[in-house]
């Protein structure tokens, strides 16, 4: 009597593209080799490589900020996926000119990549989930530099590899669509952001920010030129970081079903 609602509940969680296990690990880093290749024998045939960023984020948060809300949304996006595995997520990003200090890199404690050092980072983590047995591999990032860089990676090894059909996706949704979305929220509510560290940044890692030990609290104040702020991030709120983080899920899994269904 045990098996055929066993498997029934197996056709059901294959079918809802949820995962049977979901105190399982998904981060690559924290399996054994052979538990990675149980995964993958057992169907985990997505790679997800995600960038974040280090780099200034004002006065009131942390330079890791991309960081944390990159391997939040990594696990959460393999665990609605159920078939997904993540790679360590990248702390870095092109972010500036390191010698002429432009951008970020104005700012003691960012840190910067070329977009060719980026790209073939991108390229040789997608070469090793190739050789481990993956045949989607998707990259994401979290920060607006490199975004190009990881869709011609993405065009460049899918071509490559057309006769094996491993297939690599950038899933830009994860970036543009989920900050068209978040800019949406704020006008409904008559607000509008800077273009960083204002409030969708802000409202995103206090979400995060269980322990506080992330986000400067006292220095929090509207942006000025030489803050490297350029929103209010007074208007910034939990409940608004926890829509904004829960956008860039949906997107991402919306773009990578869609594409790895193709």
């Amino acid at each position: 009597m045990q098996r055929p609602l066993a498997t029934l509940g197996l056709i059901l969680a294959l079918l809802s593209g949820t995962s049977l296990a979901q105190d399982k690990p998904v981060f690559v880093e924290e399996m054994t080799w052979q538990e990675v290749r149980q995964a993958i024998q057992d169907g985990a045939t997505t790679a997800i490589f995600y960038a974040g960023s280090t780099e200034q984020n004002g006065p009131h948060m942390v330079t890791g900020k991309h960081n944390v809300v990159a391997r939040f949304v990594a696990e959460r996006i393999a665990r609605q996926l159920g078939n997904a595995l993540v790679y360590p997520i990248l702390p870095f990003a092109p972010t500036g000119d390191p010698v002429r200090k432009t951008d970020h890199m104005a700012y003691p404690g960012s840190v910067s990549v070329s977009e060719s050092t980026y790209g073939a980072i991108a390229s040789d983590v997608s070469r090793s989930a190739r050789a481990a047995g993956f045949k989607n591999i998707v990259l994401m990032g979290d920060h607006g530099g490199g975004q190009d860089s990881l869709g011609v990676v993405a065009r460049q090894l899918t071509a490559e590899w057309a006769s094996d059909r491993t297939r690599v996706f950038h899933i830009a949704d994860l970036y543009y669509r989920s900050l068209e979305l978040a800019e949406a929220e704020l006008q409904v509510q008559g607000l509008k952001d800077g273009s960083h560290a204002g409030i969708i940044d802000t409202s995103e890692l206090m979400f995060l920010d269980k322990d506080g030990r992330l986000v400067r609290t006292t220095k929090i104040a509207a942006g000025t030129l030489h803050s490297g702020a350029s929103g209010d991030s007074r208007l910034a709120t939990k409940s608004l970081g926890q829509r904004f983080i829960q956008f860039k899920i949906d997107s991402a899994v919306a773009q990578i079903q869609q594409l790895i269904s193709r």
